[in-house]
């Protein structure tokens, strides 16, 4: 079953994960049947705005196939114009629940963009812009007195998610609606697992046990 609610498609999501951590896949979606059924359409639960890195490959890490996962990638998961069309496009017009940034440790993109604050020289051709993109992440991780780089490259997850639904008014308005979350998540390249960095709107906190139950235990 498809998943329609932004909580079901993040519990999908971590399952899948779960089990490609575990060792476990079930490589759903994947066969010629499943290819022939969603040859006329598609109905994806998830948007994956991801690092463009190799060992990030979205359907793998989650445990999906096809029609499963509308997925973007760019170096550092920077956001421009056309991941934001991109993503409004998979909101509105296949009705997707939820939004992931995904990053990763020691990406290279966080690194070069890094190293050109440090050295005050931009790289050559169009990595020029990757770095102008990330640069804002490490400005705001600087002021948060964040200094390791997976800390940094939290803060740009964190700072993608808030650029995707300060930039799209239609992402903002699904999310404030209730029928999307945008979520971000960073990958552990030697673990396999991902964890939660930033998720709007914030997560409803676990219930506390009651006073009766309190008791008995």
């Amino acid at each position: 079953m498809i998943p329609t609610t932004p909580d079901e498609a993040l519990a999908e999501l971590r399952a899948g994960n779960h089990r490609f951590v575990t060792g476990v896949p079930q490589h759903p979606n994947q066969d010629a049947g499943h290819r022939a059924a969603v040859a006329d359409g598609q109905h994806p639960f998830a948007v994956i705005v991801g690092c463009s890195d190799s060992r990030l490959a979205a359907e793998i890490i989650f445990d999906r196939g096809l029609g499963d996962l509308f997925v973007v990638r760019t170096a550092g998961h920077t956001a421009g114009p056309e991941v934001l069309g991109s993503v409004e496009y998979a909101v509105t017009v296949l009705g997707t629940p939820l939004v992931v940034v995904l990053g990763h440790d020691s990406c290279g993109a966080v690194q070069a963009a890094r190293e050109a604050v440090r050295t005050g020289s931009a790289p050559a051709g169009h990595l020029g812009a990757v770095v102008d993109a990330v640069s804002p992440s490490l400005l705001r991780a600087g002021r948060q007195g964040v200094e390791d780089l997976d800390g940094i490259i939290d803060v740009h997850i964190a700072q993608t998610v808030e650029a995707l639904l300060a930039r799209s008014s239609v992402l903002a308005a699904k999310v404030a609606g209730g029928a999307c979350a945008v979520v971000g998540m960073s990958y552990r390249l030697s673990g396999g697992e991902v964890r939660t960095v930033a998720q709007s709107p914030a997560p409803l906190p676990a219930p506390a046990a009651s006073a009766d139950a309190a008791l008995a235990g």
